[in-house]
């Protein structure tokens, strides 16, 4: 008895807990698809990454910006004025790519004494060269002189002729195998051991030039910018014995009029291609922002388009640019930094 009733009451707590189990789960509505009591994190999370309604996506402001920056700064003629920008039109200019090498102004010390000796050794070879003409003259004659003295006169000559070639070699050590002067015109050696002209060694790294020395080269002080205004031009050029100190072709320069001092150390530049044509972009219109040099341009009245500078072609007034901008294009010369704020910051007052 007491079986049956234990059987009876667990059939009857299975039940009760099969209909307690039912009614948790939820019927799906009836017009809902196949599948739709299940949700998918991916299918969540893509709708958690869509804007609200009426939104836009993160990228279309960043792309806003860009076209903002591309079309460049609109401003009304009033607000021109009252921020003072000026414009001017862009000039025609050319540029000659350079190298860049490293000069030396010579002491004319041991010049001088160079040409001192080379002076001397001529007027002795002369000399002996002289007498021993006259000596050979007289032989056979009564007034000949004895063998001996037309053998001393042979040996002196011969050592004179010595030395003249000794003093040409020691010369040619210091001015190089082929300087622009003979050996019969002494005026340009005695202005180079005077000082009046100064002889510099110039020399340019290994690669830089082809063939043989340069027509012509632009020396100046090493606290000269490369496109500064006082530099000096040299165009008798000759090869010169290598620098030890800088590895590279060297040669020889006559400079004349100039304040360079003696064993100074000079900047050199020589052409290596033919000019281009291209526009001067002025100093004053040169802006800096993130590390870039920039200039602006009012392609359309009123709107001002930023431009970038590539600084590595300088000239005296300013920088040299072939493309991107044309002749007559007009720069902003003067207020540049205010529109670079107003772009930046559209916000900011006039």
């Amino acid at each position: 008895m007491n079986t049956l009733v234990r059987a009876r009451l667990r059939s009857a707590a299975l039940g009760a807990c099969v209909l307690v189990l039912g009614g948790c789960h939820k019927a799906p509505p009836a017009d809902a698809p196949e599948g739709a009591t299940k949700q998918p994190a991916a299918a969540a999370a893509s709708r958690a990454a869509k804007p609200a309604a009426g939104g836009a996506p993160e990228a279309e402001p960043i792309a806003a910006a860009a076209d903002k920056e591309a079309e460049g700064v609109a401003l009304s003629a009033e607000q021109v004025q009252k921020m003072g920008i000026a414009t001017s039109e862009a000039q025609a200019a050319s540029y000659t790519p350079e190298a860049a090498g490293y000069a030396m102004v010579m002491a004319h010390e041991a010049l001088a004494q160079g040409v001192a000796d080379l002076i001397t050794a001529q007027a002795g070879e002369q000399q002996s060269r002289a007498a021993l003409v006259r000596i050979e003259h007289l032989a056979g004659t009564p007034g000949a002189l004895p063998a001996d003295a037309q053998e001393a006169a042979t040996r002196q000559a011969a050592v004179d002729q010595a030395s003249l070639a000794l003093a040409r070699r020691r010369l040619s050590a210091l001015f190089g195998q082929h300087p622009p002067w003979k050996d019969t015109d002494r005026a340009p050696l005695e202005s180079v051991a005077s000082g009046e002209i100064k002889l510099v060694r110039v020399t340019f790294p290994l690669g830089e030039l082809e063939g043989g020395p340069p027509a012509s080269v632009r020396l100046a002080h090493l606290n000269a910018s490369r496109a500064g205004n006082k530099s000096w031009k040299a165009t008798t050029l000759w090869e010169a014995p290598a620098d030890a100190n800088v590895p590279g072709r060297s040669f020889f320069a006559l400079l004349k009029g100039t304040d360079a001092g003696e064993g100074e150390r000079l900047l050199a530049w020589t052409p290596i291609g033919a000019p281009e044509a291209g526009v001067l972009i002025p100093a004053s219109a040169a802006i800096i922002s993130n590390n870039k040099y920039w200039c602006y341009l009012e392609r359309k009245p009123g709107v001002f388009t930023r431009v970038e500078i590539d600084t590595r072609q300088p000239l005296a007034d300013g920088y040299f640019m072939s493309k991107g901008i044309s002749v007559r294009d007009k720069i902003v010369t003067e207020a540049a930094g205010l529109l670079l704020a107003r772009e930046l910051n559209p916000g900011t007052a006039d």
